[in-house]
């Protein structure tokens, strides 16, 4: 009966981290890949899950396809309830991301757990290398970099871990953006 009661408390706890991590804030900017819960109030027709599509955009019912990436949640459903409110009287609608899938970054190389990770809010270097699990004994600390694509180019960006982990140079501990891909390199190499 113990071994019971711990399954589920554990399984509980489970169901609240997973709801934490899907939870996004309102300054959330909406990417290509995510999943949106998408509901009209008293119009049960309207209920829906919709994929921002990879060129930004949304197809929605009686407002067509609107562009979505790079908006947040509040702006998108305000543009919603706008179109809507042409054909609907008194229309409510409430937009959620149900599934961040479009904030993905990658962490590479020497780190406890590297791999992709979907970030549900704005996420700092650090931080993702947190939820990596830190780095290994093995990590080279001052070869840190942050590969970036802009347009049609890939930049790298350095990051200093020594200064930014001593409360120093912390506005070089930026704000990752989906596709980033931070490489941690080995020290070795160096």
């Amino acid at each position: 009966m113990k071994k019971f009661f711990a399954t589920l408390w554990f399984a509980i706890g489970l169901l609240g981290f997973v709801h934490a991590v899907q939870a996004a804030p309102d300054n959330y900017t909406i990417n290509p890949g995510d999943v949106l819960q998408i509901t009209v109030w008293k119009e049960d027709g309207l209920d829906r899950e919709a994929l921002v599509l990879p060129d930004g955009s949304l197809q929605f019912p009686l407002v067509g396809n609107i562009s979505a990436v790079g908006k947040t949640v509040p702006e998108l459903q305000e543009i919603l309830r706008t179109k809507l409110a042409t054909l609907i009287s008194d229309v409510s609608v409430s937009v959620s991301v149900k599934a961040p899938l479009g904030h993905v970054v990658d962490v590479i190389g020497q780190v406890n757990k590297p791999g992709e990770l979907v970030l549900s809010h704005r996420t700092t270097v650090m931080q993702a290398l947190s939820i990596a699990g830190g780095l290994t004994p093995y990590a080279s600390r001052g070869n840190i970099i942050i590969l970036r694509r802009e347009g049609e180019s890939e930049i790298s960006i350095p990051f200093p871990y020594n200064d930014v982990s001593q409360g120093e140079s912390l506005d070089r501990n930026i704000i990752l953006v989906p596709g980033d891909v931070i490489v941690v390199p080995n020290a070795s190499l160096f």
